[in-house]
């Protein structure tokens, strides 16, 4: 986001009156305000969200002045996840300032809690060299990292980015998508908490999506899928407004080629060798393509050499690469090195180093000496200096229309294929959703409705099996024999893709009644204790 002159002083300010309006009863506007380590300025950053999410609606910063609260000329929108965010420059220092957040929801005046901030004198320094405040505060003498999920908000609990700052942590990635439906809408909704709250304690951010691969074989369906999940990633990154000058590139979290897994969540197929390579140069390209930032990839040395070809392009990419339980503090420890012999891979470098950018060098970093919930935290560092540092943030990306994820998007549903037979075998069906262009729906589910006069007694248990973007086998367990019509219904949380549905009708014959097993009695078993954070780095 462009950087705002913010100048607090009565002559930038209109002069407002009364008292404020009742707010609308169902909804809230929350508001922090933070003043943001700086080079070169005394920056103050004022983040919040709008819920309900009313997008783009007028989000305006008050002050107050000889108490009454004045209107400033500095206003934002509400983004497509619920966020808003102002950053500013001040010029009147070691005073307090009152501040608060307005807006205009349903005819009606939504204020912000009011807070106050006294704005500190940056220390002086000779030059405006962002890469100042880039400290070298990691072991080893590197830019200190971390990376955060869902799991970093046990009970919903928020981290403390200032005291993470202060704990000497200059960046961190974000889980902002999945490939899966359930896990992405947790990740937006974190993702949505923690970004500005990051950006505004001074901590250059990243996102990150975690992908799951497909259960297809021709090359074209592989990359379809890729292209598919690239979209989620671009509408993603445009729902908060684009790359800024605080932005790390996407990174893609690609550490499992397990495309069909059984009921007991075994791994039953794997993807080749030629489909992970495949998947991942569609995938990053696009992303490079459509946002000018060349992305990230997220792996580890075993699965680089064991599940992907070398691929010269591949190696363009910076590579985020796992390894534990070796300390960063030994200035010549690295990760991707085998014990004998060399790890093989695109990023294999000639001494048969691992050509990295980012170390995830532990899982077991100290959670609240950061300011995190929980136990555990994922710890990274960068190799390079502070200026390379910020190269990966150069170049913005602002999203035009075409590139914001749609609303209520038109879709076509077709069911493909359908078998039932008898009440000891599944029923399924295969179905395809696509958009108004043919391409594969990104986000959304499937399941099937009964009509009323058919509906079954016992409700029965469907389950959803992800063959590739936008189609899926969908089975029912459980369904007693008789005559069934209903539709087949797309649906999608979101609100990017709308409804779409195809009628079915079926029968199930009678099939043989299983024996029960016999309940076997209870014994008490005692599970053995391990330690996952054995031989790991517990900084």
């Amino acid at each position: 986001m462009r950087i705002k002159i913010f100048l607090l002083a009565l002559s930038l300010v209109v002069s407002i009156s009364g008292a404020p309006a009742s707010m609308a009863a169902t909804s809230s506007l929350s508001m922090s305000v933070r003043q943001t380590p700086s080079a070169a300025e005394t920056l103050l950053t004022l983040y919040g969200n709008l819920k309900p999410n009313k997008t783009g609606a007028i989000i305006k910063i008050q002050v107050e002045s000889d108490g009454q609260w004045t209107t400033t000329r500095f206003t934002t929108k509400v983004t497509k996840v619920g966020t808003w965010k102002v950053t500013a420059l001040a010029t009147a220092l070691n005073a307090k300032v009152r501040y608060r957040a307005v807006s205009v929801v349903s005819g009606k005046s939504l204020y912000s809690p009011i807070r106050t901030i006294a704005v500190k004198q940056q220390p002086e320094i000779s030059t405006a060299d962002p890469a100042q405040f880039i400290d070298l505060l990691g072991p080893g003498g590197r830019i200190h990292g971390a990376d955060i999920s869902r799991w970093q908000h046990p009970n919903d609990k928020q981290i403390d980015f200032v005291k993470m700052y202060e704990a000497g942590i200059r960046f961190v990635f974000i889980k902002a998508s999945d490939t899966r439906e359930s896990a992405d809408l947790l990740s937006v909704k974190y993702a949505a908490m923690d970004y500005h709250a990051a950006q505004a304690a001074g901590i250059y951010t990243g996102f990150y999506h975690y992908a799951v691969l497909p259960d297809v074989s021709d090359p074209d369906d592989v990359k379809k899928d890729a292209l598919a999940q690239a979209q989620k990633v671009v509408w993603r990154l445009a729902s908060v407004g684009g790359y800024s000058d605080r932005d790390l590139p996407y990174a893609l979290d690609l550490e499992n080629k397990c495309v069909r897994y059984s009921s007991s969540g075994a791994c039953q197929k794997y993807a080749t060798r030629s489909a992970v390579t495949l998947w991942a140069t569609t995938f990053l390209a696009s992303l490079k393509e459509k946002t000018g930032r060349t992305p990230i990839l997220y792996s580890y040395a075993n699965f680089l050499e064991g599940s992907m070809n070398r691929s010269a392009e591949l190696a363009q990419y910076p590579l985020w690469l796992a390894q534990y339980a070796i300390d960063p503090a030994n200035p010549i420890n690295q990760p991707g090195l085998k014990n004998g012999g060399c790890y093989v891979h695109s990023w294999t470098g000639e001494n048969c180093d691992s050509q990295w950018t980012v170390w995830q060098y532990s899982s077991c970093g100290i959670a609240p000496r950061y300011g995190v919930p929980g136990n555990r935290l994922d710890l990274n560092v960068f190799r390079g200096t502070p200026g390379t540092f910020l190269e990966l943030a150069n170049g913005s990306w602002t999203p035009t229309p075409v590139d914001l994820m749609p609303i209520q998007e038109p879709t076509v549903l077709t069911v493909l294929d359908q078998s039932a037979s008898t009440t000891n075998k599944l029923v399924t069906f295969k179905v395809t959703v696509v958009r108004p262009s043919g391409s594969p729906v990104v986000t959304g589910n499937v399941k099937l409705v009964f009509d009323k006069l058919t509906t079954p007694e016992t409700k029965p248990i469907q389950t959803i099996v992800r063959e590739t973007s936008g189609v899926w086998t969908l089975a029912l367990r459980g369904i007693s024999a008789g005559e069934y019509s209903g539709k087949v219904l797309f649906q999608d949380v979101s609100g990017t893709h709308a409804e779409s549905t195809y009628p079915v009708t079926f029968a199930v014959a009678q099939g043989p009644t299983p024996t029960p097993k016999p309940t076997p009695s209870p014994t008490s078993t005692k599970k053995p204790t391990t330690d996952g954070c054995k031989g790991q780095i517990k900084n």
